[in-house]
């Protein structure tokens, strides 16, 4: 186990990304597989989010898509790992979905401990595998979702979660393919393409979230359902996955956790 610290000594257009790999030596090939694994997870060789085309077919973007310049869409490192960091949020709060996936990595996590401090990796699907149905609901899981987690966790384990197969597919086929995994439907399915294999022509359906935030962020008074936010996301498009990007940066320009303010141009 190592931990890989990365820092940003350009911007967010001309970015110049250190990494530092601590907790031990490690041979060249696990080096260049760490530089790989963190170059995908922070889309340093993705195309930057089109934020000012978006504000162009939307003006009411304006604040957010600024704030937000320069952004890459982040992906989680393995598919197996986004679909378990994804299921915990089905029909629950942003929050709460987060708090439960942090409870898995505090309770089932490798811990490497480095000048007095500790860092925990995600669960492997050999722990979750081997951990009981009943130690996963006491983190915070539906028995229903704790199933699915370990069904999932053995199919990786057999190699049936390669995120190559996937990538392979267009974006149809492999919804289609995911929603045929245990606990996968197609909110789920919707969110996993777009964090784990950084499909922008996808937009999740179902998604409470994006229906109560895409209306406030347009300034509007009126409750969305989430049919309606995907009919107003078709409007962009193969580009449509950053919608619920940009729900998520109102959400936090709203709360204060990203440099800007939400209420600019509306």
């Amino acid at each position: 186990m190592r931990l890989v610290v990365v820092t940003n000594r350009g911007t967010t257009e001309e970015h110049d990304v250190r990494l530092e790999i601590r907790g031990g030596t490690v041979t060249d090939d696990v080096a260049r597989d760490l530089m790989k694994t963190t170059r995908w997870m922070l889309g340093l060789d993705a195309v930057p989010a089109p934020t000012a085309w978006l504000a162009v077919m939307e003006p009411r973007f304006g604040a957010v898509t600024r704030a937000l310049s320069g952004f890459r869409v982040p992906c989680f490192p393995t598919l197996f790992e986004t679909c378990a960091r994804v299921i915990p949020f089905q029909q629950l709060s942003l929050d709460a979905g987060t708090a439960i996936a942090g409870c898995l990595v505090d309770r089932l996590g490798e811990a490497l401990t480095l000048e007095g401090k500790e860092w925990i990796t995600f669960p492997s699907p050999a722990t979750i595998i081997d951990a009981s149905v009943e130690s996963l609901r006491e983190i915070g899981l539906s028995r229903a979702k704790a199933v699915a987690l370990q069904a999932l966790a053995g199919r990786a384990f057999a190699g049936e979660l390669d995120a190559v197969r996937f990538h392979s597919l267009p974006s149809h086929a492999a919804l289609e393919a995911l929603q045929a995994l245990p606990g996968i439907g197609p909110w789920t399915a919707g969110v996993i393409l777009l964090r784990g294999l950084r499909r922008m022509d996808v937009f999740p359906t179902g998604d409470v979230g994006a229906a109560r935030n895409l209306p406030l962020l347009l300034g509007l008074s009126d409750s969305w359902s989430p049919s309606d936010a995907v009919t107003f996301a078709e409007r962009f498009g193969d580009h449509r996955g950053y919608l619920y990007f940009l729900g998520l940066g109102f959400n936090l320009l709203s709360r204060g956790l990203i440099a800007g303010s939400a209420d600019e141009d509306r």
